[in-house]
């Protein structure tokens, strides 16, 4: 057997290179990037590993360790998870800056490979600099923070480890039921030795994603239960995109004339006017999706982990609605004493076709879906109607940048008030093109994602949608974009603050508070000038005055070389409805009436949550 010497950071960095995936037939690199930024525990030993393959394995700087990870986040939704970026920082602070990225990647069940530099294993210089120390057990170190968020986790502790510990982790990213963050801590003394590999670990593998097909006779249970369906509705999640399956499950929908609606990270998977489409489900979903649940007794979920977000903190269905789960992980199927069927959702999907005949939904069933749809766009129509206010609400926004974006643009958002306004108000033109971060709602993600999703296809352009509160939060990228020639649009609704928060909060009996502004212990409240902000960071940059000009303002931004940032003065108090009841804490005792009358309006809505089943 054939050895060759490498330190275990030139040995990590070579396996990396020489994984592929396939790609529509392509042979394509399955890890085709790396967002560091360096310190004391990775520049000396990872940073030359990476720096002598930079033509193969690119290296991209980030500007802060969170929102390169968040970035990498996006390219991998962005490619449906068939490719994966690696994140690397030093030890200390840098690596607990990704354990939030982290958590996004855990809950949305996506692939990003986590590297981060680590104390010495020999302990010889302790304590080095940025390293904590616990007193009572020095093995640890911050690194195990991210146990709590990564799907992998392991401290390469001797360079030896890595044959083994690599295809593990590179195992869980591609498993379909067990996508998520692997973790490597790296410590800085264990980077530098040297070792002799064989040259084995080192040939070109090429990655297929596993395919697993149903069990048979759950596969039979659960048509069973779908052909004595008279009014049954399709749940379309984030899984079915992974997948594939997009155009299967929505023919199999349009086939049997049977409603289909989105999830949050299922919007996309079909176009908005498609026939079986009746928009999206659950607290920020429609009227005409929401009137559908509450009536079907059964109810197909494909690729969706059954969030609150989605089932109402399960209000949205009836009581006696049975659920048949199509999932590749067994946890998310077995939800709620579902007929659980463990598969992946384009294979069993095609089985379930296959196996359920003629069957058709009643005709009254299917038609009362179109019916819905068409009301609720109706009333779309009239919330993105132009008026004579003088500030616009976010459905006026969107409706005009939906408007003037191209078929193939990708919209982007996360926290705050615009994920409900885009589920509701933005109509899909293509499948695919719409990225809404809500498993784990995180501010920050939207610029970052936005430069990793144009890295992954540059013949697009990412429209990003964020309020004032974001940008404050996390706007660095902006830079990274102008620098990398990745460009992106950027539309900054300004409504003075989290509004959408505050919503909640009054609506729950809560006095504004330290949300707006106006309403924070502040000398005095004054707008931020985002553009000149922008602008200082190589953007191009517009504010728009108003709706007519919007329109006009989105079509330039189309035409530009760089990253362009729109903003816009928006409404912090109108919204658009069609939501359902939503479970939140409410203090059983308050001194503020409005607070005592929503605990009891809480307590009321929670008789009508399906309990276990």
């Amino acid at each position: 057997m054939g050895t060759v010497r490498l330190t275990m950071a030139q040995a990590l960095v070579r396996y990396l290179c020489n994984q592929f995936t396939e790609i529509d037939g392509r042979r394509e690199p399955l890890f085709p990037g790396v967002f560091a930024i360096f310190g004391h525990g990775n520049v000396t030993c990872l940073s030359e590993a990476l720096e002598a393959v930079q033509d193969t394995l690119p290296t991209w700087r980030g500007q802060n360790e969170q929102s390169m990870a968040l970035a990498a986040i996006g390219f991998a939704k962005a490619t449906r998870r068939r490719q994966i970026m690696v994140a690397c920082s030093s030890i200390g602070p840098g690596a607990l800056n990704m354990v939030t990225a982290a958590g996004v990647a855990h809950t949305n069940r996506l692939p990003i490979l986590l590297l981060a530099g680590d104390s010495f294993v020999n302990r010889r210089p302790d304590p080095v600099m940025q390293q904590v120390e616990h007193f009572g057990n020095p093995t640890i170190t911050v690194n195990d923070a991210f146990k709590a968020v990564a799907r992998y986790w392991d401290r390469i502790t001797h360079p030896e480890q890595i044959l083994s510990s690599l295809p593990q982790a590179v195992a869980v990213m591609l498993d379909p039921a067990d996508c998520g963050p692997a973790f490597l801590g790296l410590p800085q003394d264990v980077q530098e030795i040297a070792w002799d590999y064989p040259e084995s670990f080192f040939e070109q593998t090429v990655h297929k994603v596993p395919r697993p097909r149903p069990d048979r006779d759950s596969l039979a249970e659960a048509i069973r239960v779908l052909k004595a369906a008279k009014r049954p509705l399709i749940i379309s999640g984030g899984g079915v995109r992974y997948s594939g399956a997009e155009t299967a499950l929505a023919d199999f929908a349009q086939k049997h004339g049977i409603p289909l609606c989105e999830t949050i990270a299922g919007k996309g998977t079909v176009t908005h006017d498609h026939p079986a489409h009746v928009g999206p489900i659950g607290i920020v979903g429609s009227t005409s999706a929401n009137a559908l649940a509450a009536e079907a007794d059964v109810v197909l979920a494909v690729g969706t982990r059954l969030m609150d977000f989605t089932t109402g903190s399960w209000t949205a269905f009836s009581p006696d609605a049975r659920f048949v789960s199509i999932n590749a992980a067994r946890w998310d199927a077995k939800k709620h004493r579902a007929v659980a069927v463990v598969g992946d959702a384009l294979e069993t999907v095609g089985e379930v076709e296959a196996a359920i005949g003629d069957y058709k939904a009643d005709a009254g069933w299917t038609d009362k879906g179109r019916l819905e749809f068409a009301k609720w766009n109706d009333a779309l129509d009239g919330y993105q109607k132009p008026t004579n206010a003088p500030v616009p609400t976010y459905a006026q926004v969107v409706g005009i940048v939906n408007s003037r974006a191209k078929d193939r643009d990708l919209l982007i958002t996360a926290a705050g008030g615009l994920p409900g306004e885009v589920m509701k108000n933005w109509r899909v033109k293509a499948p695919n093109t719409f990225d809404c971060e809500f498993g784990f709602s995180c501010m920050g993600y939207e610029i970052a994602a936005g430069w990793g999703a144009a890295m992954a296809d540059p013949t697009r352009t990412p429209i990003v949608m964020i309020g004032d509160g974001t940008y404050m939060m996390m706007n660095s990228d902006i830079y990274s974009t102008v620098l990398s020639g990745h460009k992106m649009i950027l539309i900054v609704c300004d409504n003075g603050g989290y509004a959408v928060i505050n919503r909640l909060q009054n609506a729950k009996g809560g006095a504004s508070f330290n949300n707006l502004i106006k309403d924070c212990r502040v000398k005095e409240p004054f707008p931020v000038d985002f553009g000149k902000h922008a602008e200082a960071m190589g953007a191009l940059t517009r504010h728009v005055e108003s709706l007519a000009d919007l329109g006009d303002a989105v079509e330039w931004a189309q035409t530009t070389d760089r990253t362009t940032v729109l903003t816009i003065v928006s409404d912090a108090f109108t919204w658009t409805p069609g939501d359902a009841w939503w479970d939140v804490g409410v203090p059983q005792v308050s001194e503020r009436a409005q607070v005592n009358a929503a605990a009891k309006d809480q307590q009321e809505g929670r008789k009508n949550q399906r309990v276990g089943v």
